[in-house]
């Protein structure tokens, strides 16, 4: 029997079987599509369901409303953002220090923001919740290029305002251009970069 889902990831039921994991992806693809279409004001569990082409009784097994629909989407958002970061940092010709790696975060985060469905709206979900999950992430995603301890609550405060700094940067970015300003854009990379250099220097 599928367990219940106690993460913040918005979903009711963690599928197990191939199929149900199947079915939930066409479910969130469709969330992104209808969110991209008509905003998060319109969007209807109806309407995914219709879209992913599942009984309405699919989107409720996993999802109690749209709120907890879009949640899971911003998780799943989450985890390709790290995914596609790390795998950006192990190609051989990223640099090797941290500040490469604030210039990887900040591009694969833009890059998302142009093209992945759903992503312009929801990103990473609740700003205050999500950043902060963020930045207790990135020790790890950073590895050997990581220069203080990872244990120093200094330098977990130093990423939290860092992500934060970031996300309101980029989000300026994006809200009179919908490919992102670039001056904007370089110039957040620039910032996190001052900021974070007298912690991890």
């Amino acid at each position: 029997m599928p367990r219940t889902d106690t993460s913040d990831s918005g979903l009711r039921r963690t599928p197990v079987q191939r199929r149900s994991t199947e079915r939930l992806e066409r479910i969130l693809d469709a969330c992104a599509r209808e969110l991209d279409e008509g905003g998060y004001e319109r969007l209807s569990t109806r309407a995914v369901a219709a879209r992913a082409g599942v009984p309405i009784g699919s989107v409720y097994r996993f999802f109690s409303d749209k709120r907890a629909m879009t949640d899971a989407l911003a998780h799943r958002n989450l985890e390709e953002f790290l995914d596609r970061t790390a795998a950006r940092l192990a190609e051989p010709d990223t640099g090797s220090d941290w500040r490469a790696a604030v210039d990887v975060l900040v591009d694969e985060y833009t890059a998302m923001k142009r093209t992945a469905a759903g992503f312009a709206l929801v990103d990473f979900g609740v700003p205050g919740e999500t950043n902060h999950d963020l930045a207790d992430r990135l020790p790890d995603l950073l590895g050997d290029r990581l220069t203080a301890d990872p244990a120093d609550p200094r330098l977990r405060l130093a990423l939290v305002v860092a992500v934060e700094a970031a996300d309101a940067a980029l989000q300026l970015a994006f809200r009179a251009d919908p490919s992102g300003d670039a001056g904007v854009v370089a110039a957040t990379k620039e910032l996190v970069r001052a900021y974070l250099g007298p912690v991890l220097d």
